[in-house]
C-alpha cells in the first residue's frame, strides 16, 4: 500500500519518528488509525446514550399520559411535518 500524505502530515510523521516514540512511520500511521477507530466507536456510543435519554423522557412522557396517538403513515406524516415546522 502507497499513502499520500500533503507536506504537513508528512512532518508531523517525521517528527513523531524523530520523538523517539515510534520506530518508523508505519507505526505512526498504525497509532493515528487505531485512535481514529476508537473516536469513532466513542462518537457511535455517545450517540447510542443521547438516544437513550431521549427514548427514556419520551416514554416517561407517554407513562404519563402525554403522550400523541398516530393511527398511519400519513398522521406520521404529519406530526414530523409539525415539528420542523416547529409546531
Amino acid at each position: 500500500m502507497n499513502v499520500s500524505l500533503t507536506p504537513t502530515l508528512e512532518k508531523m510523521v517525521r517528527e513523531k519518528v524523530e520523538s523517539g516514540l515510534y520506530n518508523n512511520s508505519s507505526e505512526v500511521i498504525r497509532e493515528a488509525l487505531r485512535l481514529m477507530n476508537t473516536h469513532e466507536r466513542l462518537l457511535l456510543e455517545e450517540k447510542r446514550e443521547r438516544l437513550r435519554a431521549y427514548l427514556k423522557v419520551g416514554l416517561e412522557s407517554i407513562e404519563r399520559g402525554d403522550g400523541v396517538e398516530l393511527e398511519d403513515g400519513a398522521a406520521i406524516d404529519r406530526f414530523f411535518a409539525g415539528l420542523s415546522r416547529g409546531k
